[in-house]
């Protein structure tokens, strides 16, 4: 078969994921073509992984050179058998490019979060993206009840387990050393894009509270994005011991060095950064959002969004009882264990485009 993957704008999980997907569609014989802004192929290499790769500019935001973008697009997509689009974005973009008589099936991995006039102005496309799918994989259980409500035909759950992550390069202690954390000191870590939706302020004022803790912890952030000034100037009025880190390509490195790691975001999906932590067996506390608490199960301490005392309370906890976070690092790696795995979700997608394809041909 040949199925075309349509990206927007990416630096994180939707990229990896449909890394991931490249890689098993390729090793069983399809061909697969992404199409995308280059950028993306910059990081994630699909180009490498044995699929053709050809730019086309979606940003994340609706802008006039979205015509451009569909003109680009129609032209990349004769001759495919199947179009896949991840994110809302790539979705409205593809269903107004895609060619007649050819499935669309679109990849839900994100909320909406906009308010007022954004608001206004996503709706619309949202439902528009979700008439226009023949098949809605969405990677949540509240993204999959979303589309059902906008209309679209046929929804399903996705599977959106993390790549494996390689073993640390380095040592706990070289790590730590590197960052400059104290012995006896605790390392908390936190990983994700710069940006609102992951809350990293939540994190801030959370971490102000344990200053006077004996010894303090060191909060690492590794990430880069739109967030960086207002989270550093947060950290310096707050006198927070918080450090960005910026963009890092060694996290299991730090995954392997830390004692706790906390995810604040106020919305998400299967987040593949709560994979691996538990994967790797790190205790984890993290907003209860989204998928993470379908995701999670007993595994992990969940707070409410925004709970600023609620995250420092269950840090604090946790540095205070080793025995419970090796237990809380115990249940992660047990929990991980019942997720798919890759070959899984790609026989889903798999699945889902022979269904598609024998529709067509009745």
């Amino acid at each position: 078969m040949r199925i075309a993957f349509v990206l927007a704008s990416t630096t994180g999980g939707t990229g990896r994921h449909v890394g991931m997907l490249v890689d098993g569609l390729v090793a069983h014989g399809a061909q697969v073509s992404v199409h995308g802004p280059a950028a993306t192929d910059q990081q994630f290499r699909y180009a490498e992984r044995g699929a053709v790769f050809v730019p086309v500019e979606i940003p994340p935001n609706p802008q006039p050179g979205d015509v451009l973008a569909v003109r680009t697009l129609r032209r990349s997509l004769k001759g495919v058998d199947v179009i896949h689009a991840h994110s809302l974005r790539a979705g409205l973009v593809a269903a107004l490019a895609r060619p007649a008589g050819v499935p669309l099936v679109v990849t839900w991995h994100n909320l909406v979060l906009a308010q007022g006039l954004r608001a206004r102005l996503y709706h619309p496309l949202e439902r528009r993206v979700a008439r226009a799918a023949d098949v809605t994989l969405g990677v949540s259980t509240d993204l999959v009840e979303r589309a059902r409500e906008l209309g679209a035909r046929d929804v399903r759950l996705a599977k959106v387990p993390a790549p494996v992550l390689r073993p640390p390069a380095r040592g706990k202690d070289a790590v730590r050393e590197e960052l400059g954390v104290e012995p006896g000191q605790p390392l908390v870590f936190a990983a994700g894009r710069l940006h609102p939706q992951k809350g990293f302020e939540t994190l801030v004022a959370a971490a102000a509270r344990w200053r006077d803790r004996d010894p303090q912890p060191y909060v690492a952030i590794a990430g880069s994005g739109p967030s960086y000034m207002p989270l550093a100037q947060r950290i310096s009025v707050e006198h927070a011991p918080v450090h960005l880190l910026g963009y890092r390509d060694d996290v299991p490195d730090l995954l392997g060095a830390a004692d706790l790691v906390v995810a604040t975001s106020v919305w998400e999906g299967q987040p593949l950064f709560v994979q691996e932590t538990m994967a790797a067996g790190v205790p984890l506390v993290s907003t209860a959002v989204g998928g993470v608490p379908e995701l999670v199960g007993s595994a992990a301490r969940l707070v409410a969004v925004h709970d600023v005392d609620g995250i420092a309370g269950a840090v604090a906890e946790l540095l205070d009882d080793p025995g419970a976070r090796e237990e809380l690092g115990r249940k992660g790696l047990a929990q991980a264990a019942t997720w798919p795995t890759a070959e899984d979700t790609v026989e889903q997608v798999e699945a889902v485009y022979a269904q598609l394809r024998t529709r067509g041909e009745g």
